[in-house]
């Protein structure tokens, strides 16, 4: 079991930054894949970006690349959202997510444990 715990959000100008950490309980936290969604009012949860087990995998939505940064440590225990350059489109809470397994997903029906989130609003 990992108890995702997301940090970091706030309030940011387009064209700012803003780091985003999820901090993870649990000895067994390499074992999961974890991923960040975000899911703005009226809209669904969608993908942002995920890590493989070790951090050496990584995928993002088309809606980001280039953008945002996603990685992790293990010893640590936690992931970190790097997003550069933000866009109003992206105000939404953000949601620090795991899965337990060795692929990467997409799907937030592939993920078992989730965070709380963060509100990320971007002001233009």
């Amino acid at each position: 079991q990992v108890q995702p715990v997301e940090s970091g959000g706030g309030l940011v100008q387009a064209g700012g930054s803003l780091r985003l950490s999820c901090a993870a309980s649990g000895r067994t936290f390499s074992s999961y894949v974890m991923g960040w969604f975000r899911q703005a009012p009226g809209k669904e949860r969608e993908f942002v970006a995920a890590t493989s087990r070790s951090g050496v995998t990584t995928d993002y939505a088309d809606s980001v690349k280039g953008r945002f940064t996603i990685s992790r440590d293990n010893a640590k225990m936690t992931v970190n959202l790097q997003m550069n350059n933000l866009k109003t489109e992206d105000t939404a809470v953000y949601l620090c997510a795991g899965r337990l397994g060795s692929v990467i997903k997409t799907a937030r029906s592939e993920y078992d444990y989730w965070g709380q989130g963060t509100q990320v609003t971007v002001s233009s």
